[in-house]
């Protein structure tokens, strides 16, 4: 029945009690006969890419409040009509004032199977991390920011998991435009000039323990050598030049020089890596891919 004479009001002063708030309709905890579709279980439920400033530790001991996205799930029984949606962000602002790090998120994840009667539970927290960079010659600096990914997984046994997720630009220079372009300048005294093209290497690491964003950007610092830059002058860009001839590279190459820093690390247990070049030669991309191996890890 449609009711004709509802009021057009907002009350400010309308107060809500006990009894009041008991006396509202909860879908979520209603029956299974309520269930729509299969009544399976649902391994991540929950919101995503809600924000808020969190606070980061670096290896100097100065903390970084940094604006982070947060995905955080729980898992949802077969039975349940659904979770309390709310739950996951008043659970996760319990922890605002919190510092953050890859194996505090355990105890974020242990407060959602609590707080949403879970089994399982996932979080991710997402931000971009600014390194101050020098300059190759000229000694200017400027900041480099990362796009970064920490994070949990709680499953139904209590085993925590972590991960780390970068993504790391540096600059490709392609060992096959090299020789050509030498070619015709050593053959016909042609001015020639080899392509090279920004690219971004994706990685994911699943940790054995606590690492710091700048070990991992170090890392990969050492692996490729020739990351992009943020302040140059003359100088600094001649001498761009001259590392990315030193340390020419094809997609399948910086896979491998990855693999090899990554496998050295004792903090790293398993880890995946994607190296595209955005070719400036090419309208197609060269991807590389990568995984250490690790039976049953990550693929």
């Amino acid at each position: 029945m449609i009711t004709t004479n509802l009021r057009r009001f907002y009350d400010p002063t309308f107060t809500v009690t006990d009894s009041y708030k008991e006396s509202l309709p909860d879908l979520q905890n209603g029956p299974a006969s309520l269930i729509e579709g299969a009544n399976v279980p649902i391994q991540q439920v929950g919101i995503s890419n809600f924000k808020l400033p969190l606070k980061y530790p670096t290896p100097s001991g100065e903390l970084l409040t940094l604006e982070t996205s947060v995905d955080g799930y729980v898992g949802l029984d077969a039975g349940k009509k659904g979770i309390n949606m709310g739950r996951i962000m008043r659970t996760f602002y319990k922890f605002q004032h919190d510092v953050f790090h890859p194996d505090k998120l355990e105890e974020v994840l242990k407060a959602y199977q609590d707080d949403l009667e879970s089994r399982s539970a996932f979080l991710k927290l997402s931000f971009s991390y600014p390194m101050m960079k020098e300059s190759l010659r000229s000694g200017l600096a400027g900041y480099q920011y990362y796009n970064v990914s920490i994070e949990g997984k709680l499953d139904e046994s209590g085993q925590f998991t972590s991960y780390m997720h970068l993504d790391f630009e540096y600059s490709s220079a392609c060992p096959c435009s090299y020789e050509l372009s030498e070619h015709a300048r050593e053959s016909r005294d042609l001015a020639a000039i080899p392509h090279s093209q920004r690219s971004v290497a994706t990685i994911t690491a699943q940790l054995n323990s606590e690492i710091f964003v700048d070990d991992m950007v170090e890392i990969c610092r050492e692996a490729l050598q020739t990351e992009t830059q943020v302040i140059v002058k003359r100088e600094d860009e001649q001498a761009f030049a001259e590392m990315n001839g030193a340390f020419q590279k094809f997609v399948e190459d910086a896979a491998r020089l990855l693999y090899d820093e990554l496998n050295k690390d004792e903090r790293i247990r398993d880890f995946v890596v994607r190296c595209a070049h955005l070719e400036s030669l090419h309208s197609h991309d060269a991807v590389s891919r990568i995984c250490k191996g690790v039976p049953n890890g990550l693929r």
